[in-house]
């Protein structure tokens, strides 16, 4: 054996030792950047009301599966989003069409949840609907409005370009003694909404009522507060006015 050959066998052993060393630094960081992933899903998770964790944890595992790309178009709000289950093909030509609709939820919500619900997302523009659990719950117009506003305004300190339309609060035949209350956060949300290039306002309120001034019962589900296909058809129609 001459002294090369001495010298090989050591040496490729260092190189085995620092192979094992590298592969087990880098286990040992892909297992440290998953379990910072869980900690940090889980530290999200608990600043979460919980009666909305399994939502959010729903819009997590989807944003795993199919990360969202900045610049698109995001559906927001109570559960006439949520339950809006062909949205995604009937406005399948906006460019990246992203669905965060949390049943129940009131405006106050999504403006509170805003940093997961519109921030994350980067959209160039968020389509609204709330606050008509807002009114139901006993709060004011002028609350629901306080409400819009601290919305709009956490958009655009972190996206100031994004633009928002807002599809007014609907009038339902199982909220009928709210109309007066949703025609005024109604008015005061356009109001607001006519003072910002970045603002729209869709009006579906109206071509939801009958000759007499009522809410068209056929729009809605056997609930008489949640719509039904032909009511989705109109929003469609109204909605996508609007965005073209």
């Amino acid at each position: 054996m001459n002294a090369a050959t001495t010298f090989r066998k050591p040496l490729s052993k260092r190189f085995a030792a620092a192979a094992a060393l590298l592969g087990a630094m880098a286990l040992a960081q892909a297992q440290g950047t998953a379990a910072e992933a869980l900690q940090a899903t889980a530290q999200r998770l608990s600043t979460v009301d919980a009666k909305w964790r399994d939502a959010f944890a729903a819009f997590d595992a989807a944003d795993k599966v199919k990360p969202v790309q900045p610049g698109g178009v995001l559906f927001v709000g109570s559960s006439s989003i949520r339950l809006w289950d062909d949205l995604e093909q009937q406005f399948q030509a906006l460019p990246v069409l992203v669905k965060r609709g949390f049943g129940g939820s009131q405006l106050s919500d999504c403006a509170a949840y805003l940093d997961r619900l519109v921030v994350a997302y980067q959209p160039r523009l968020v389509v609204l609907y709330a606050g008509d659990n807002d009114l139901n719950a006993g709060r004011t117009p002028q609350q629901v409005l306080q409400s819009y506003v601290s919305f709009v305004d956490g958009v655009h300190r972190a996206l100031p370009d994004t633009r928002i339309a807002y599809v007014s609060i609907k009038p339902s035949p199982a909220r009928a003694a709210l109309l007066p209350a949703i025609q005024e956060a109604n008015a005061l949300i356009r109001a607001h909404a006519g003072q910002d290039q970045r603002l729209d306002y869709i009006d579906v309120y109206q071509p939801m009522l009958d000759a007499q001034g009522r809410p068209r019962a056929e729009l809605f589900r056997e609930d008489r507060l949640h719509l039904n296909a032909q009511g989705y058809a109109l929003w469609h129609d109204l909605i996508a006015a609007r965005l073209r």
